[in-house]
């Protein structure tokens, strides 16, 4: 839209659905990748920190590729030419999101070979290249090759009696150039880089002085001008460069032109017609092993060395076009450079945090005090605010304490991604062994996580918990458990109602919200919730809850309409939300729509963020704000102001149309009027943030927010972190 156009244009005048006003789903995804990118930039971020993010970027798009442009290009050969709401047909999409992908990945490459690897060096860790090592260290890696490498290798030959192997999903390759000494013939072989094997290969010789000749044919001269006095903490070479300075041993006998590194990355989603499906986890099984397999190719990493006639090649096997094909200068895959993270430097890591116990709990905390923790409860609803309070210490004691309290008659929780090991899954089934009636609705759709739960499904079952699927076209999302209690021959009901997994390791890493309460009308509300996703119940309506796909959308459409109805009437609106995604055209209008009434909007979206603020008479009442640390930001607060009498809600959905209408989510209100506050608090500290913060412009770019001069830095998780010990 014109930014000249006049902020007095009649709002009725103005088309909200005009492409115009929304931002491509793909590309907002990448704006987000990229300021996970800027994290490992960020000189402000310790060393190792920025490694991880290095990390996480690759792996980030790792997944855009198997999951989102494979579902593009799936409709690009179905021949859709719908337009998205940004106004774009697939092909439209897939070619925008290609060249944003391409700037990303130079200028990660980039980043890691010019940046990175020299400070790695400045700090004592040693990732070099082949070229860089010194004699002594060339004989320990010749040794290290023949016993340790060469045995697992299988060189694969590419003429009419091999026809091209099959290249599976992520996997890192050497295509290998080779001629016949006697007939000059050139021919091709594929070696796979052993995923069995350590990415980087440690020496265990020290770094001697380099001589300016091995330092010319280094790729990373710039990286070995040090301190020779500098202590190592780690020395080692990539594992594909071993391999490929060794071919002789896996072709005697040829001579080796050229070896090129390559990675293939695949569809990886997995289509399950439900509809039919009489075994819903059976059809998940199949599923999985078609993906093993691995679907068509969606995208080739290459090294840029790489002669156009072995990426032709490449190409016509795999089946790609030159637009699926993305040229590397520098080491490929660097998702692995994670691995850097075991190594023992906390001075170049963030400092560690555990989790505090709240204060409310803090009291007598064994495991067999659960009347106590009841008690608690009963007495007044209790917010928990993860990584900063334990997570241990609150949601897996609350179900523990259930699984050992012999008032308890019955548990019922959903799961969606968990670890085998957990301490809920042990306790789930000693309630079940103790008699208690368990039942637990495992999601088999969570992507990724099939497998897992899978095998929970079978290990719950076989100590005789009840263990349901899910819903036949929906995935179930939320994050609930209820606990049935008997008190003095009375039932009360007890829930925690959150907005992330049950899942211990992750909650160290994300950021999440969860109620505990034992509000009869919350505890009635999940009790018809499970019917309806364990039953035949068709519940439609909810006392307390937002329930998708039954109502939250229409409650949510109400909650803004309250907003634009104070404003016309001469008072104030304020909203402000909190979400991982905002993607839903119709919320997206709701939002225009009270943003051109006068509602003051603030928007915490963390990733992909279809709407455009502050554009003249559609939203230049709306701010956007994305917050990036090293918390992964993923708990879900709205805030309604709802004059004066403030609707704070928290939950499991996300402003997408598949939370809201094709994912069973729970949203709760918050009653109490301290929880309230708090949850406020907490965002007015986002939303004041000056150093994880990024203020989002109206053409979908996002610039950082930096302190001013003389002021203090903000950071929002440090804060929360420092309130935590303080609390």
């Amino acid at each position: 839209m014109d930014s000249s156009q006049s902020t007095t244009t009649n709002p009725s005048d103005i088309n909200l659905t005009d492409p115009q006003y929304y931002l491509s789903r793909e590309l907002t995804w990448l704006e987000f990748n990229d300021r996970v990118l800027h994290e490992a930039m960020d000189e402000r971020t310790p060393l190792i920190e920025r490694l991880k993010f290095m990390g996480i970027f690759s792996s980030n798009l790792d997944e855009f590729f198997m999951v989102r442009i494979a579902a593009i290009k799936q409709q690009i050969e179905a021949k859709v030419t719908q337009r998205t709401p940004d106004g774009r047909t697939p092909a439209e999409q897939l070619a925008v999101a290609s060249d944003r992908i391409q700037q990303l990945i130079t200028e990660q490459h980039q980043h890691f070979e010019t940046v990175l690897r020299p400070a790695m060096l400045q700090q004592g860790i040693f990732l070099l290249d082949y070229f860089d090592l010194n004699q002594e260290q060339c004989n320990y890696l010749q040794s290290y090759f023949e016993e340790q490498i060469f045995p697992v290798l299988t060189p694969l030959a590419v003429d009419p009696g091999h026809p091209f192997p099959y290249i599976s999903n992520l996997s890192l390759n050497l295509a290998v150039v080779i001629k016949h000494p006697d007939t000059g013939e050139e021919l091709f072989a594929r070696v796979k880089v052993p995923q069995v094997l350590p990415r980087f290969i440690k020496l265990s010789t020290t770094l001697q002085v380099i001589d300016s000749q091995k330092q010319s044919k280094s790729h990373n001269t710039n990286a070995l001008q040090i301190d020779r006095e500098c202590p190592q903490i780690w020395t080692g070479i990539p594992l594909e460069q071993l391999i490929a300075h060794n071919l002789e041993s896996l072709f005697p006998g040829m001579n080796i032109q050229g070896c090129y590194t390559f990675r293939v990355t695949r569809d990886a989603d997995i289509s399950v017609a439900e509809d039919e499906a009489e075994d819903l986890l059976q059809a998940i099984e199949d599923g999985l092993q078609k993906r093993r397999k691995g679907g068509s190719a969606v995208r080739i990493e290459v090294d840029s060395a790489m002669p156009n006639q072995i990426r032709q090649m490449l190409q016509e096997e795999l089946e790609v076009t030159d637009r699926d094909v993305y040229e590397v200068n520098g080491m490929l895959g660097l998702g692995d450079v994670m691995s850097f993270l075991a190594l023992p430097i906390p001075e170049l890591k963030d400092v560690p945090w555990n989790g505090i116990v709240p204060a409310t709990l803090r009291r007598r905390k064994t495991t067999e005090d659960g009347g106590n923790f009841f008690s608690l409860i009963a007495q007044k609803d209790i917010l928990v605010h993860h990584p900063y309070q334990s997570f241990p210490e609150t949601v897996e004691r609350f179900i523990t304490c259930a699984a050992n309290d012999p008032k308890v008659l019955a548990i019922k929780m959903t799961l969606y991604r968990t670890t085998r090991d957990s301490l809920i899954l042990k306790a789930l089934i000693n309630a079940a062994e103790n008699g208690k009636q368990v039942s637990v609705l495992i999601e088999l759709k969570a992507r990724f996580d099939e497998q897992n739960n899978i095998n929970l499904a079978r290990q719950l079952e076989q100590a005789g918990v009840h263990v349901v699927y899910g819903l036949v076209g929906l995935k179930t999302h939320t994050k609930v458990v209820l606990v049935v209690r008997r008190e003095d021959e009375k039932i009360r009901r007890y829930v925690h109602i959150g907005t992330g997994n049950y899942n211990a390791k992750t909650s160290t890493l994300y950021t999440d919200v969860g109620l505990f309460s034992c509000r009869p009308e919350l505890g009635a509300d999940l009790t018809d919730l499970f019917n309806y996703l364990t039953g035949y119940s068709q519940q439609r309506s909810y006392r307390k809850l937002l329930v998708s796909p039954v109502n939250t959308r229409e409650l949510f459409e109400r909650l803004i309409q309250q907003e634009i109805d104070h404003c016309q009437a001469g008072k104030t609106g304020r909203i402000a939300i909190k979400i991982n995604s905002l993607v839903d055209p119709k919320m997206i209008v709701n939002l225009y729509r009270a943003s051109q009434a006068g509602v003051s909007i603030d928007l915490i979206v963390r990733g992909m963020c279809c709407l455009r603020p502050g554009v003249p008479g559609v939203s230049e009442n709306i701010r956007v704000i994305s917050i990036i640390g090293r918390f992964l930001e993923h708990s879900r607060i709205y805030y309604f102001q709802n004059g004066g009498d403030a609707a704070v809600l928290i939950g499991s959905a996300d402003w997408m149309t598949r939370n809201l209408d094709r994912r069973v989510e729970v949203i709760t209100p918050i009653e109490d009027p301290e929880i309230s506050k708090d949850l406020q608090e907490i965002l007015g500290i986002m939303l004041s943030d000056n150093r994880q913060a990024w203020d989002m412009q109206s053409d979908g770019s996002y610039i950082q927010r930096l302190p001013q001069t003389g002021t203090q830095e903000e950071s929002t998780q440090q804060i929360l972190m420092d309130m935590a010990v303080g609390g």
